[in-house]
């Protein structure tokens, strides 16, 4: 009757853990949400985030996906006050890193708690790219004085977590080395080591720093006048993404003289698709336990690329065709991150199910019910953590170029919808930015309006 009882108790357990919000199907619910978002229906998109994130102590991608979204929707103040939530978190986060390095390594590598279970506290790019979207909100006013603030917070964090990972990975080789656990991930048959040893991946220097986030910085310096930091920027995105002539021209052009009082030099930016997903995938794994070899079932994660919109290399500026430089991809950064993370996930999982082999071992041999139970139980809890910033934009590409003060039309390409985005130009230097997911383009700030008559799908932004 006790065994009976307890395998009932265990059984409810893993009833109530299902519904608990750690086991959310996070990549379903941002699937919906993108698929509103996509169709242009950005308030359903946000009904939906809503709905999924009831309780009052909202997390780290909540403010992540809300500011993504009201930024799509035009509402740059409500975005930067998402995201100025999702900051402070990543900032508590900082102070705890900073404090006690050490301690937060121990708490972090702990070998018994499942990754999906812990906290979100974002991935190093998600991090770095929260500050980049941030300056972005605040150029599309023409704020260049607070996107020198945010860019100046994006190096500051970039040198947090470069000091972190150095020190991660120490540790990560000595508990390895201590546990006798093989942390390659080539080893793991059935993986598709590929997606991660693709080209594009393994040229990355790190999974954080973005060729973009640099060359907006450098263009923000130069704008104010402060061309000794615009000249970093510039050569350090030139370092991230080597024989790049958009990179390398803009070191040049700092020696030209300006331009004339009614022309401008002008940043167009334009961000297309989503973040992709992240799945789990089981692969048997040979585990040493109690002094045997026993073929165990573990769960990894793996990238999924979205699909929902075209690339497109080219745009219109009044009629002209403009090649487009590509500077960050958030896939390969992701699945870079992935790369550098899966010895760290190999050696917590191999652990995790190795002691718990040994235990639910240990317990069938005076309870087989309840080590039964503890097996359903396992089987429910461990997967691969598959919470990732869904809505954040996977390609950022750029055009620079010289207008006359004035309006002037850009036409997106057919296979985001033929939009054209009427652009009011009247700063000496100035960014606009534009979004296409599916065949939507969005367009927000003072200057960029996506003209309804073109394209009866787009949305038309307006700002006071």
């Amino acid at each position: 009757m006790a065994s009976r009882a307890l395998f009932s108790v265990a059984l409810g357990a893993i009833t109530l853990l299902s519904g608990c919000s750690a086991f959310r199907n996070y990549d379903s619910e941002l699937a919906q949400t993108n698929q509103q978002l996509a169709s242009g229906n950005v308030d359903a998109a946000l009904t939906l985030l809503e709905k999924n994130n009831t309780s009052k102590d909202k997390d780290l991608l909540y403010f992540f996906e809300k500011g993504e979204l009201l930024r799509a929707k035009g509402d740059l103040s409500g975005s930067q006050t998402a995201w100025g939530s999702a900051d402070q978190q990543v900032g508590q986060w900082e102070d705890a890193v900073k404090l006690d390095t050490a301690k937060y390594l121990a708490q972090f590598g702990s070998f018994l708690v499942n990754d999906k279970v812990r906290r979100y506290e974002g991935y190093d790019y998600e991090k770095v790219m929260l500050t980049t979207q941030m300056a972005l909100n605040l150029l599309a006013v023409n704020d260049f004085d607070g996107a020198r603030t945010q860019i100046k917070k994006t190096h500051e964090r970039e040198a947090v977590i470069a000091d972190l990972r150095d020190k991660e990975y120490l540790k990560r080789e000595e508990d390895a080395e201590k546990q006798g656990v093989k942390t390659e991930y080539k080893d793991l048959r059935g993986y598709p080591v590929a997606s991660l040893d693709a080209p594009e991946v393994v040229s990355l220097k790190n999974s954080y720093q973005s060729a973009f986030s640099h060359y907006l910085a450098g263009f923000v310096y130069e704008a104010l006048g402060e061309k000794d930091l615009a000249a970093p920027g510039y050569r350090k995105a030139a370092e991230l993404r080597p024989n790049t002539p958009l990179l390398e021209q803009a070191l040049l052009n700092l020696d030209k003289p300006a331009a004339k009082d009614d022309d401008s030099d002008i940043l167009i930016v334009v961000q297309s698709g989503l973040a992709p997903s992240r799945d789990s995938i089981r692969i048997p794994l040979p585990l040493p336990i109690s002094g045997n070899l026993v073929i165990t079932p573990l769960s990894f994660p793996l990238i999924k690329p979205d699909t929902s919109t075209a690339t497109f290399t080219q745009i219109g500026v009044d009629g002209r065709q403009l090649d487009l430089t590509q500077l960050n991809s958030t896939t390969a950064m992701s699945r870079r991150a992935l790369r550098d993370d899966m010895p760290g996930i190999i050696l917590r999982t191999s652990v995790r199910a190795i002691t718990r082999g040994v235990a639910q071992k240990q317990i069938n041999e005076t309870n087989p019910l309840a080590g039964l139970a503890v097996g359903i139980t396992s089987a429910v809890l461990e997967g691969a953590d598959t919470r990732t910033w869904r809505t954040l934009p996977d390609y950022t590409q750029v055009v620079r170029l010289r207008l006359k003060k004035g309006e002037h039309q850009v036409t997106l390409p057919s296979a985001v919808g033929g939009s054209v985005v009427k652009v009011k130009i009247d700063q000496r230097y100035q960014v606009i930015s534009l979004r296409a997911v599916g065949n939507q383009v969005f367009a927000g700030g003072l200057a960029a309006q996506v003209i309804p008559s073109a394209n009866p799908t787009a949305i038309a932004l307006k700002q006071p």
